[in-house]
């Protein structure tokens, strides 16, 4: 036969059991001694014995009372941990990525337009670092820039990087000269501290022989490079796909066709430290989605260069 007992009178009896007292645990519980009576005759009745021995100032666990508690004290604190452990789930889904700033910035943010109308109750925790040396493993996920995919992880390939040069429409009118041949080796050429020799590597690829540039300014962010270029402080080579928005906004300029192809590609990796949590694998999903090749192509809307 099927016994039908409340959790508040089970709850009811292991806090008068603790304390020893209907008084105190009428306290605790927020009812009423006469209360706190009520519920333990009821789960007595239930159980066919009685679980205290009233005496005139206090009341003491029956033989049968301690063995019930001893039973039931563990069970009721494993279903207030569970109960706590899902509401507490329900309340904290986040997940954390970290990825190198620039690329968050002009990239990745605004391609999470419309995650907050799918997905509400996820919370999206984004740092954003400037160097691959300051990449942390403490988040769920990372995106990383690197010349082979890791295979100490998880991790999947996103796209590609390659350089161009590029200015600002007011230094672009001042190179342009009659054969078309802008004359690189005058001017200031702005690059990433990460890559100081890649003036040389784009103009040994661009077909430019015994280059020798009058001066480079080496920046210590990406942002950095991008912006001083925007401001007229010189020719930077700036990164593809990433930087779209700076040449369709008509911030920037690019000079040459040619390209800076590298080995280096983009890569979203998922820590081995991380739970395989259901908001993890959602975001992978979408990131997986939003940098596809033919997605990639197509003009992101609502979004600035962050300037």
């Amino acid at each position: 036969m099927a016994v039908h007992t409340p959790l508040r009178g089970l709850r009811c009896f292991c806090v008068a059991a603790e304390c020893l007292s209907f008084k105190d645990t009428a306290r605790q519980l927020y009812l009423t001694p006469s209360a706190v009576s009520h519920q333990i005759k009821q789960l007595e009745d239930r159980l066919g014995f009685t679980l205290f021995e009233r005496q005139t100032r206090a009341v003491v666990l029956s033989r049968e009372g301690q063995r019930f508690y001893q039973a039931v004290k563990p069970l009721l604190q494993g279903l207030e941990s569970t109960v706590q452990e899902f509401c507490q789930k329900k309340r904290e889904q986040k997940v954390s990525i970290t990825l190198p700033e620039f690329f968050a910035s002009e990239f990745f943010v605004p391609r999470l337009v419309g995650w907050s109308e799918l997905y509400p109750d996820i919370n999206l925790q984004l740092e954003t670092v400037k160097s691959r040396a300051e990449q942390g493993r403490h988040t769920d996920l990372q995106i990383v820039l690197a010349s082979s995919q890791p295979t100490d992880k998880t991790s999947f390939q996103l796209f590609p990087i390659s350089y161009v040069p590029a200015c600002n429409p007011e230094w672009y009118e001042k190179l342009q000269t009659e054969d078309e041949q802008f004359p690189l080796e005058q001017v200031p050429l702005i690059v990433h501290q990460a890559r100081p020799w890649c003036w040389h590597q784009w103009a040994d690829q661009a077909g430019f022989e015994d280059f020798r540039p009058r001066q480079i300014i080496q920046l210590d962010s990406m942002f950095s490079v991008a912006r001083a270029a925007q401001q007229g402080l010189g020719v930077a080579l700036i990164p593809l796909p990433i930087s779209n928005a700076w040449f369709e906004s008509g911030s920037l300029v690019r000079l040459f066709d040619d390209e800076l192809q590298t080995r280096d590609h983009y890569y979203l990796v998922q820590h081995e430290s991380a739970e395989h949590r259901p908001e993890i694998q959602l975001l992978i999903d979408w990131v997986l989605d939003r940098f596809r090749p033919d997605v990639l192509s197509e003009p992101v809307v609502e979004y600035g260069i962050g300037l």
